[in-house]
């Protein structure tokens, strides 16, 4: 059996751990503002993912099935001594957190799932995830980035530029992989509707007002989950923490107080 991939770990401040994941194509440098935000507060944790940026990226797709991602969550938490934590990611790292908080409850002190990602059968990210892959494949990264992320490169805002950046520094094969085998399996929110039901941890839901594939998703996610405070932040998209830093920082300062973690 393979030993499980080195991850780029980086943890900063004192205080009760948030840990926080990246989405597809980005990297722990995504929450450059949140940590700033926190570190004084909260011992903030964040990684580049298996197969982004400065974590080492398997050539086998299975290792980029979802439970590998699960167990790294895991992985991450044993490294830096939590037995608990707020645990928390934008859009794919939403996603594993929340797959993450239904096989692990016990360790899970609140939830913050930014821009959940939609499902295979709806029509957000994770219902073109699949010939995103193809395209990554035929066409090479940045002609595939272009056509499903970000678009013209002269109507590029910061955060844009910044996405773009760091999709770039990938190694191609790993996105691949990571499209075919966990975006594009992402279960909806219907199905996950029983056990969400039972999940007894405040959440924090926010999405952007201009999300169009996540908007919908993340309604759904807050009326499932039994705790949930659901910010929508005007103006912003699918990179909501980016897009509006001060606007997620605040709901987030006020969640993790309010939740006394």
């Amino acid at each position: 059996m393979n030993a499980p991939p080195r991850l780029h770990v980086e943890a900063e401040g004192d205080g009760p751990i948030v840990l926080l994941m990246h989405g597809f194509g980005g990297s722990a440098r995504n929450w450059g503002p949140q940590v700033r935000a926190l570190r004084s507060r909260y011992r903030v944790v964040r990684f580049d993912a298996r197969g982004h940026a400065r974590s080492e990226a398997p050539l086998d797709g299975e290792a980029y099935a979802p439970e590998a991602f699960v167990a790294d969550v895991g992985r991450v938490l044993d490294q830096v001594g939590a037995t608990h934590a707020t645990v928390g990611g934008l859009s794919m790292g939403a996603g594993i957190a929340l797959r993450w908080a239904l096989q692990h409850p016990e360790r899970v002190t609140a939830l913050v799932l930014a821009a959940l990602p939609g499902s295979r059968d709806g029509s957000g990210f994770a219902s073109v995830a699949l010939a995103f892959a193809d395209a990554i494949e035929r066409r090479g990264l940045e002609s595939a980035g272009a056509a499903f992320v970000w678009g013209d490169d002269s109507r590029l805002d910061s955060a844009g530029r910044l996405v773009k950046q760091g999709f770039l520094e990938h190694p191609p094969h790993a996105l691949m992989w990571t499209l075919r085998k966990l975006v594009a399996t992402q279960p909806s929110v219907e199905e996950l509707a029983p056990a969400l039901a039972r999940l007894d941890v405040p959440a924090l839901v926010i999405v952007g007002a201009e999300d169009r594939g996540s908007r919908e998703p993340s309604a759904q996610l807050a009326k499932a989950l039994p705790r949930t405070r659901l910010v929508v932040v005007p103006g912003a998209g699918h990179v909501v923490n980016l897009q509006a830093p001060k606007e997620f920082n605040a709901a987030l300062l006020e969640f993790l107080a309010t939740s006394r973690v």
